[in-house]
């Protein structure tokens, strides 16, 4: 019976159906609070976009995956989001594949396409989540499947965990970066990204509260390291801490794990741990694991 639907492509106008029904989610998800639309401020972060951000990117990319370019590399880039490290990668000459959930964040990565690699072949860019089982088994397997900050905005981050390692080729490297579990801090920051995607005025109200206290922070970290902490930032993945301040209250479904526990899951799933970087804070470790 498969076999027969595969022949009269039922099966695939089935399977795309599915991924369509997956996708009207995103907009429910987002009336009803329960998640943040980081692709507009994906949109306005690629306001500031300039070389000097793009080196940054390309640098974190070759230090942490070990190598000095991407030639001959296939790069899948989940939850692409403002589609800098899809550019990236493909400037260090990876074939790049890119989706993400947000519609405003597969038009950022189209922008940087049309910008930087007008009409390439070598990089495509589609819509997809993570959570689709159904869509990710189009996809091939990859040499390095990469996903910074993302996985735990799915509202599912194990899922997404496991069915992300499935695209990595054996022998490929998966490189991923998850929100450091903090115990009651991230509890309390649940807390207020969900309030922060509640409505309008809870957000006025989120950012009233906590932008001066992280910009007051920042001066103080300025004034005692004697550098501009915020024309700095830049050298953090080339990112923007302005748009990381917002990414940061109103990211939301926002779900946390010891570095411990990734690295158990994975290790049980075939991967071995090539490197880990971890953080004190509440910010991400990041991991590179490769399937054995």
């Amino acid at each position: 019976m498969l076999r027969s639907l595969r022949r009269t492509g039922k099966f695939s106008i089935t399977r795309r159906a599915k991924s369509h029904n997956f996708m009207d989610q995103f907009e429910q998800e987002v009336k009803a609070g329960d998640r943040f639309t980081f692709g507009s401020n994906w949109a306005r972060f690629l306001s500031t976009l300039n070389d000097e951000r793009i080196a940054e990117a390309e640098k974190s990319l070759r230090e942490m995956i070990g190598v000095t370019d991407l030639k001959g590399i296939r790069f899948l880039d989940v939850g692409s989001g403002s589609g800098l490290f899809s550019l990236a990668a493909r400037r260090l000459g990876a074939q790049v594949r890119s989706f993400d959930y947000d519609p405003q964040s597969v038009a950022c990565a189209i922008q940087l396409r049309k910008r930087f690699f007008s009409g390439d072949a070598s990089w495509t860019i589609e819509r997809g989540s993570a959570l689709d089982a159904s869509f990710l088994s189009t996809l091939e397997t990859f040499d390095i499947v990469y996903s910074w900050g993302v996985l735990h905005h799915t509202g599912q981050m194990w899922k997404a965990l496991d069915l992300v390692g499935g695209r990595v080729k054996k022998g490929g490297k998966l490189f991923v970066a998850l929100y450091n579990d903090q115990g009651w801090r991230s509890r309390f920051w649940w807390r207020v990204k969900k309030t922060y995607c509640s409505g309008l005025v809870p957000r006025l109200a989120v950012c009233a509260v906590f932008i001066p206290y992280m910009a007051f922070r920042a001066f103080c970290k300025s004034l005692l390291t004697g550098t501009n902490v915020w024309s700095n930032y830049k050298k953090t993945r080339g990112m923007s801490l302005w748009h990381d301040w917002i990414d940061w209250l109103g990211g939301f479904p926002f779900e946390v794990a010891t570095a411990d526990a990734v690295v158990k899951f994975y290790e049980q799933r075939g991967f071995t741990l090539f490197k880990l970087k971890t953080t004190a804070s509440l910010g991400n470790n990041e991991f590179v694991f490769v399937k054995k």
